[in-house]
């Protein structure tokens, strides 16, 4: 599979496919890194700070392997230094090398990972899909703007991946644990992972 170079932005976070995500900069070297992309109108790679216990001895990143090239929505600068940017998730990708520049921006060299495919979502798994059409219909009944919604349209509640990947971005779960959501190659996995864990918070009555 091809390489590229990509931006890497390294935060607390992780962000799948067409999940939306604020973000708020404010050091010189994101900054400059969002002005750019802006300028070029392209990506930026967002990557999960790994633990210090989690870290391999022999890797010299303290970042993950994976992460989620991310294109920017909108931005705004409500002072000097400070920048309030939305993102759109796009694709995601394996960090192959990084170097790290003078001003101390990452720079990897990635290749991206096939999206998942679209998967109908089971009968028996049927609970994420209920309780998340609940959840954006409440948005709407609360008054909520669409640009204030932590989805973005089209809602695909009949699929796996989108049902899944909306779940791991929202559940209070570790950061480690969605990490581990994003790399699963099965979308019909993650929902079930997904699923295990709605009906221990949320049981059916």
């Amino acid at each position: 599979m091809k390489t590229y170079l990509l931006p890497l932005f390294p935060l607390n976070v992780v962000i799948f496919p067409e999940g939306i995500l604020p973000l708020r900069v404010f050091e010189i070297r994101y900054l400059d890194m969002v002005r750019e992309c802006l300028r070029n109108q392209s990506a930026f790679g967002l990557v999960m700070i790994t633990p210090e216990e989690d870290c391999d001895a022999k890797s010299s990143y303290s970042f993950s392997a994976m992460g989620t090239s991310v294109k920017i929505l909108s931005a705004d600068v409500p002072q000097t230094g400070l920048m309030m940017i939305r993102c759109l998730g796009i694709q995601r990708f394996r960090v192959l090398s990084a170097e790290q520049q003078l001003n101390g921006l990452w720079i990897g060299e990635v290749e991206d990972i096939d999206n998942d495919s679209s998967i109908e979502i089971p009968e028996d798994l049927r609970l994420a899909k209920l309780y998340l059409r609940q959840m954006i219909d409440s948005f709407s009944i609360q008054g909520i703007s669409v640009s204030d919604m932590p989805f973005s349209k089209p809602y695909k509640l009949d699929d796996c991946a989108w049902v899944a990947n909306r779940w791991s971005e929202i559940l209070a779960i570790p950061l480690s644990q969605k990490q581990r959501l994003l790399e699963l190659d099965s979308p019909l996995v993650r929902l079930e992972l997904i699923h295990d864990i709605l009906s221990t918070d949320f049981p059916e009555k």
